[in-house]
């Protein structure tokens, strides 16, 4: 089962191309660094200007840079139920352990139309499936109520939970059993969300602190919760400026004053943030001790 710090990792893009071997160099510093399992194209890996062949191919680099040194949990959500099926396919033959399929976004299905878009998917491909929730993105919700019936099905494994509402964690437990695998999807609320009984987080800021991100999932894992908030405090000015512009800019921003040499670009219509934003991440990266003063 997946635990820990799971970076949702970001795409580097020179020339308004995936920057590959750029990836391959960020894939070894993850996992030299702590993290235990990858995720690539998800939100943060800006999987919504991919093209097709873009996406898929992000997800057989990473899998194969990885090489099997942790497990990787393909971003394979659409709106579309059968483009996320075709994800899926692909993931799986490309060596994927596990998809993250965030709810239908724009289309806005109810809580049946939920129900029915992951049956479909489990019926159709035997990937494991971890349900992504992120109500500020898609508009959708999935109640405690459906996803246990969802977790019902025999792919769906657990949930990157990005509700922001940290009592789901007990709720979803009660309702879809102590071995469901539930993630925070919200890095600044990740010690709540552990101390609840998450088993680790899709972090946004593990792409620019892996270790430390790695340090506070194992001191929670521990239940060592002075050093876990100790490490909360040092991260969590960071925790905010990552998203004090539109993500993933903040992020790329950051990381380039921690890795000089990675690329600047975002896909439109993301663009480069503002420089309020990157003055917050700058005094949060000093803050956390990643760059100097």
């Amino acid at each position: 089962m997946f635990f820990g710090s799971i970076p949702a990792l970001v795409t580097p893009i020179r020339d308004d191309r995936v920057d590959e071997e750029a990836f391959r160099r960020f894939v070894d510093w993850q996992i030299e660094s702590g993290s235990s399992a990858l995720v690539p194209c998800g939100t943060t890996g800006e999987s919504a200007t991919m093209s097709i062949e873009e996406h898929d191919r992000v997800v057989a680099l990473c899998i194969e840079r990885s090489a099997g040194r942790v497990p990787v949990i393909a971003g394979c959500g659409s709106n579309h139920t059968a483009v996320a099926l075709g994800h899926m396919r692909r993931a799986k033959a490309a060596g994927a352990d596990a998809a993250l399929v965030v709810l239908p976004y724009y289309n806005r299905p109810n809580q049946q139309g939920i129900v029915a878009h992951f049956t479909h998917l489990s019926e159709n491909c035997d990937l494991p499936i971890l349900v992504y929730n992120v109500p500020s993105r898609t508009v959708t919700d999935i109640m405690v109520e459906t996803l246990a019936e969802v977790a019902r099905l025999p792919t769906v494994i657990g949930i990157k939970d990005a509700s922001g509402k940290v009592e789901r964690v007990a709720a979803q437990r009660l309702a879809c059993g102590a071995d469901f695998c539930q993630l925070s999807g919200n890095d600044d609320l990740a010690l709540g969300y552990m101390a609840m009984g998450g088993k680790g987080c899709i972090s946004v800021t593990a792409n620019v602190a892996p270790r430390l991100c790695a340090d506070f999932q194992a001191a929670c894992r521990e239940a060592r919760w002075a050093d876990a908030l100790a490490l909360q405090d040092r991260l969590f000015p960071l925790h905010a400026a990552l998203f004090s512009d539109a993500s993933p800019g903040p992020t790329k921003y950051a990381l380039t004053r921690v890795h000089p040499e990675f690329p600047q670009e975002l896909r439109l219509p993301m663009t480069w943030p503002s420089e309020a934003s990157r003055a917050a991440v700058d005094a949060a990266l000093e803050h956390a001790g990643l760059i100097a003063g």
